[in-house]
């Protein structure tokens, strides 16, 4: 079982680039975001209560996160792998991660991080609000806090994965054909 952390910035490009990466690679994509808007569309407590921190621009709570990411992961027991997209954010959902995964005997075997500047992500975020119809894409304040937070409190995952030999930076700017092969180089050297 081959299992990724697709890891950067919100507007970084990890929902894209891991729909390429499960293609190539036969992976299940997991995307926090996806998984969060499938609770808030069913309107599910854990849903409603995703929709107020998210509505804020803020992260939401560990243990709501890992209760729904849990519950994806035992609902695909036989794929050959998974990508996260968006998870973890902390040191306590990456130990929970690990020990999730542990019950089927894997690991995480890589954080791939896409490397993008925070101009290029404010740009990409606020243009993917015009059409997503997100509410923590259409300001460009909330998408600055976001990212904030990012740096504050989920940039220190890389160092967690680095101390494991785990941590691989990637650029996350270009052509997305041109990011996608660095991405692939990377998960085909592990």
């Amino acid at each position: 079982m081959l299992n990724i952390v697709l890891f950067g910035p919100p507007g970084a490009g990890k929902g894209t680039q891991a729909n390429f990466l499960k293609e190539s690679f036969n992976l299940k994509h997991i995307s926090t975001g996806d998984v969060f808007r499938k609770n808030i569309k069913n309107q599910t407590p854990l849903g409603n209560l995703a929709q107020s921190y998210m509505d804020k621009g803020a992260l939401v709570p560990d243990q709501v996160t890992i209760d729904m990411l849990s519950d994806e992961v035992s609902k695909n027991t036989s794929a050959e792998g998974f990508i996260f997209d968006g998870f973890p954010r902390n040191t306590v959902q990456a130990d929970a991660l690990e020990s999730l995964l542990s019950k089927y005997d894997a690991q995480v075997d890589a954080m791939i991080a896409l490397e993008v500047a925070d101009e290029v992500l404010v740009k990409r975020l606020l243009k993917r609000g015009e059409t997503s119809g997100r509410a923590d894409d259409s300001s460009e304040e909330i998408v600055r806090n976001r990212i904030q937070i990012y740096y504050s409190e989920t940039a220190i995952l890389k160092s967690y994965y680095q101390e494991k030999q785990r941590y691989h930076g990637v650029d996350g700017v270009g052509a997305i054909d041109a990011i996608t092969a660095r991405l692939n180089a990377v998960v085909k050297a592990l």
